[in-house]
């Protein structure tokens, strides 16, 4: 087996990621009310989530399509794809460690924080399908909030906690796959990007880098935010968008916490890991720049000012991370064999539970090549959903 990363491993949307196993934040991006909110943050460029306007006709496709997955009905369906998923994961994550794979993992549970009654109903909405999977959160009001995480100030006024979620420091757990996957005789290529596909008639025989030809039997596409620009060139355009979110670290933490947060009116992620804090969030549609939009990191920032008992400019603040989730419109990832095309695989589009899904994602897709077999899990994240018609 050889592994080809166009960078290094890890280094994309995986590194500064919240470092959550978000099985409490599953939900779909494409959520009921969300182009009426977005159409309303498009105005503060600060705001959650923002789109950055494009006259491109691919954009303008994605966003509709996004926006007609906007209803109860698919954010339900998709929640219940989700959860159906990660059900696995914890004890994947555990076998991994039972294997050798060295990795930073806390099992701290997470505390969803409420400003306003309002936001708090609204992921309430959802919480049957929770209980179906055995996640039934502790509802907490008032003082029982700080009960529950005393770093927290008065503004948060309910709460929802998930013991069972998990924290994974995401460079960790990147480094002990690279290592075990080497003992176990994976080659693997780093800075090495693909620049042409090699085909035989319908099949693929290899890909053309910087280093030479690569030859092979199967190929998996699984490069993030860039699949689709590499399944185009295949004849299989899959509708993957860039999604951008920042992080911000400090070291030491500036707040002692006992589980890690959700700030949900802000949606900002607070994940207490050994040594150091991170602040992750917000939502930028636009084109593939990763540059760093120093008022959104003010507001990311801002957040947790706003949130927590004595936070005023704390020290050891690292410099703020910008990456690329893969996006797709129904808010789902892409598994499965790439249209017609005999040998060639794709898994991508996990949005913000690259981490969460990644599991699942292994045992999906390997299920799926050895033993030319879709599990009946992987049937509603099929690639055909966007390259039959």
């Amino acid at each position: 087996m050889v592994v080809l990363d166009a960078r290094r491993a890890g280094s994309a949307a995986s590194h500064g990621n919240a470092a959550k196993i978000a099985l409490a934040e599953s939900g779909p991006v494409p959520a009921p009310g969300v182009i009426l909110q977005g159409l309303k943050w498009m105005l503060r460029p600060d705001s959650p989530l923002y789109v950055k306007p494009s006259p491109a006709p691919d954009f303008l496709k994605f966003m509709l399509s996004m926006a007609r997955h906007c209803t109860a009905r698919d954010f339900r369906a998709g929640l219940e794809t989700t959860l159906r998923l990660a059900e696995g994961t914890m004890d994947l994550l555990d076998d991994w460690g039972r294997d050798g794979i060295s990795f930073e993992m806390h099992k701290a549970g997470v505390l969803l924080a409420f400003e306003t009654r309002e936001r708090y109903e609204e992921q309430c909405a959802s919480l049957d399908i929770f209980e179906r999977f055995g996640m039934v959160p502790e509802h907490l009001h008032g003082d029982a909030v700080r009960e529950k995480e005393p770093a927290l100030n008065d503004r948060n006024q309910h709460g929802l906690f998930f013991p069972d979620d998990r924290q994974v420091e995401p460079d960790s757990l990147t480094e002990g796959l690279l290592k075990r996957c080497q003992e176990l005789g994976v080659e693997i290529y780093e800075h090495t990007p693909v620049r042409r596909f090699l085909r035989q008639g319908g099949t693929v025989t290899g890909v053309l880098t910087d280093e030479g030809r690569i030859n092979g039997d199967t190929l998996l596409l699984a490069a993030g935010v860039w699949t689709g620009r590499l399944s185009r060139e295949l004849g299989v355009p899959l509708p993957i968008r860039p999604g951008k979110g920042y992080s911000v670290d400090y070291s030491p933490a500036p707040v002692q916490l006992r589980t890690s947060l959700t700030l949900e009116d802000a949606r900002v992620a607070v994940t207490p890991l050994d040594g150091f804090l991170r602040l992750a969030g917000t939502m930028e549609f636009g084109g593939l720049e990763e540059n760093i939009n120093p008022r959104r990191v003010a507001a990311i920032k801002q957040a947790a000012a706003n949130a927590f008992t004595g936070w005023d400019n704390p020290p050891g603040e690292a410099e703020p991370w910008a990456g690329m989730r893969p996006m797709t419109p129904d808010g789902l990832p892409i598994i499965g064999r790439l249209g017609r095309l005999p040998n060639v695989y794709v898994a991508s589009g996990h949005g913000m539970l690259g981490l969460t899904l990644a599991p699942a994602t292994a045992e999906i897709i390997t299920e799926t090549i050895t033993q030319q077999r879709v599990p009946a899990v992987a049937e509603p994240i099929s690639p055909l959903r966007f390259t039959r018609r």
